[in-house]
């Protein structure tokens, strides 16, 4: 009889054990997404190898755990994950497509090609697929395989204006410039505003010496794409090339606002300042060359050339002289040399370097003179020291390297000409170090804090930041203390909206969600339990939201969540109850519009961030957010200057959106 009952507790404890082992295979994966979704990815490494651990069988927590490591970095390690995932499963897409862009990465694109083949068997109007497989095709020189990619892509979307612009660069790599050129204009009758496509107009142009048209040409691409410096790294050349000196010094300028690192700007603005005779400024722009590159020689004789100017002889001379002995033949730096000796008072030096300037003259002169290069700039990779005074233009082999879309990397992390609205105001421990500062006062916090009862200051801000592993250490450990400390005090409610919002930060929605209702049932008068509540409801359902829309282009949903709307109204209504007791709580009505953005309801939005404004006038997010919800519902005028006054106050970005909706708003008020 022992016996049997051992055996059957036995059998109890083992299905007990397999019930609550695959409770927490499902609730890891959903932890690790979550923490995915976050840019969490050491976190969400550590929960899909636990998951893996428990059921190695399965294909999804090998193709997320590939999907961390991508965005890691570790593409070797991520094509393996995808790998181990297609042999569970070949018929997942994902699996091959995020393999494709490892491999694209480790520069095998043959066999990224191969997967791109097995992804379009799938999905055969997978747009990014058929995209990415022919610029495979370039970088294999497979021209005819890319043209006819293209062609394919032309079938299913025949008004695409960037698939002829694609088409032109095939052309290009070609050396085919008429065949490129008619479908650069195919290109601008679909789309005027198709800024890559007036860009390569614009080479075509300088090419050909039509300085005028390049100009026109690139005008119209940095309307559409204004915050690349080589753009007007390029529009500076052909100004140069026109003698518009002062045009082409602004754009320089405006570069180099954008990109403080360019070495073709810094040169080119040096020798710029040079020729008006601003020698001082000349020389911070060698200078700065020099850093990057203390081996270049031609920049090293530019600054030597304005040492001179400013009365530096030494300087000059120790320049020269480290030129020279690399160039034992460049004439010019003698007679530079011989000028500055002169100036030293070294006259037997000087004509030592005049000797030899004038006994190389004669041999030129008697054995046959060297054609010049009578091009006025020379390329980056061109370092003939007598070229040194021309200015310097992009090689062809460093045009901008190929863009492979990737529809993951967009869903992770907010791209910066994104349309969306600024992420909402959050209780957290931590803050980012922006110089926009993103902290918002409260007074119920305030109060909580002086308390001393959290292990570090409560801040509400904008600026969330990711965990890194000791941080998450940390929370785990501090999960446990409170579990022990609430088994003593279980009616401590500030226990629990502590441990909430440590598993707030390790992406434990459901608990942390678990706890603060329970918070809330001990008082339900602490205003910021509720305002907590809001925050996890609305994080955990944006991740779901988030989830449900990342759909192939079929438009079916590769995960089957819940996606009910019904955790945003619960949050509406513990904002409403917030709102009741602290009516001057501007955050709170700025995420009541984040709630309302979510759900597409523009108007409600509005009028939330309105109110948040007329509370909080210098609220940058809440007028950012605003003219983001204009804009969405089709009122760009209001939009605009929303979107201005967020710019102002320091959200810089907002000015890319303005850039592109200015000449629709100008349309409406017309």
């Amino acid at each position: 009889m022992k016996r049997s009952r051992k055996v059957y507790l036995l059998f109890l404890w083992f299905f007990s054990v397999s019930a609550i082992a695959q409770i927490n295979t499902d609730r890891m994966m959903l932890m690790g997404r979550n923490a995915l979704y976050y840019e969490d990815y050491v976190l969400s490494i550590r929960r899909f190898n636990m998951v893996i651990s428990a059921k190695p069988y399965l294909s999804e927590p090998y193709f997320y755990r590939g999907l961390a490591k991508f965005y890691l970095e570790d593409y070797t390690g991520a094509e393996e994950d995808c790998g181990t995932a297609i042999d569970r499963n070949p018929f997942l897409p994902d699996n091959y497509r995020l393999r494709g862009l490892c491999r694209i990465n480790l520069k095998r694109y043959d066999e990224a090609v191969s997967d791109y083949m097995k992804l379009l068997e799938i999905e055969p109007k997978d747009e990014s697929g058929w995209h990415n497989m022919t610029l495979c095709y370039l970088q294999l020189k497979e021209y005819d395989k890319a043209v006819e990619c293209i062609d394919r892509m032309l079938g299913y979307w025949p008004q695409k204006a960037s698939l002829y612009t694609l088409k032109a660069q095939t052309y290009f790599a070609q050396k085919d410039t008429v065949a490129a050129m008619a479908n650069i204009g195919r290109a601008l009758e679909i789309n005027p505003y198709e800024g890559q496509a007036w860009s390569m107009r614009a080479a075509v142009h300088a090419g050909r010496g039509e300085y005028k048209l390049a100009e026109e040409a690139l005008d119209k691409t940095i309307q559409q794409m204004p915050r690349e410096a080589g753009h007007y790294i390029n529009r500076a050349l052909a100004r140069y090339h026109q003698r518009n000196l002062r045009g082409a010094m602004t754009d320089y300028d405006t570069a180099l606002e954008m990109d403080s690192t360019n070495y073709i700007g810094h040169f080119n603005r040096g020798l710029l300042r040079a020729q008006v005779g601003d020698d001082n400024r000349a020389i911070e722009d060698f200078n700065f060359v020099l850093k990057l590159e203390p081996d270049n020689m031609i920049a090293l004789f530019n600054r030597a050339l304005m040492l001179n100017n400013t009365g530096d002889y030494r300087g000059a001379i120790r320049d020269i002289n480290a030129v020279i002995k690399e160039f034992p033949n460049f004439l010019a730096g003698y007679q530079l040399r011989a000028e500055v000796r002169r100036k030293m008072g070294d006259t037997r030096g000087a004509e030592l370097d005049e000797f030899k300037v004038l006994k190389a003259q004669m041999d030129q002169r008697y054995g046959g003179k060297k054609p010049q290069n009578t091009k006025q700039t020379r390329k980056v990779s061109d370092r003939t020291m007598e070229d040194y005074n021309k200015l310097v233009e992009a090689d062809t082999s460093e045009d901008e390297s190929p863009t492979y879309e990737s529809e993951y990397r967009g869903k992770v992390q907010n791209r910066r000409t994104e349309l969306a609205p600024e992420p909402a105001l959050v209780l957290t421990y931590y803050t980012g170090q922006s110089d926009f500062q993103r902290k918002m006062y409260n007074k119920e916090l305030e109060r909580l804090n002086r308390l001393g009862v959290l292990p570090a200051r409560l801040v509400l801000t904008h600026d969330e930041v990711s965990l890194d592993e000791a941080r998450i250490q940390k929370h785990f450990s501090s999960i446990q203390a409170l579990s022990d400390k609430i088994a003593r005090q279980p009616d401590n409610t500030l226990l629990y909206l502590a441990r909430s919002i440590d598993e707030y930060l390790v992406q434990d929605f459901e608990k942390a969600l678990a706890d603060i209702d329970h918070a809330i049932k001990l008082d339900s008068s602490y205003l910021l339990a509720y305002y907590m509540r809001v925050q996890i409801r609305m994080k955990n359902q944006e991740v779901r939201m988030a989830e449900k829309s990342e759909t192939p282009s079929k438009g079916e949903a590769k995960w089957t969540f819940d996606t009910s709307r019904s955790e945003y109204q619960a949050a509406l209504d513990d904002c409403d109850r917030i709102l009741a007791r602290e009516p001057d709580f501007a955050g709170c009505y700025y995420n009541k519009g984040n709630i309302y953005m979510q759900l597409k309801l523009w108007p409600e939005a509005i009028k939330a961030y309105t109110q948040a404004i007329k509370l909080h006038a210098d609220y940058a997010e809440a007028y950012y957010n605003r003219g983001v919800a204009y804009i969405l519902s089709g009122d760009y005028a209001s939009g605009i200057p929303d979107l201005s006054r967020a710019g102002e106050m320091g959200l810089y970005k907002a000015y890319n959106l303005i850039k592109r909706y200015r000449d629709k708003a100008a349309t409406k008020v017309e």
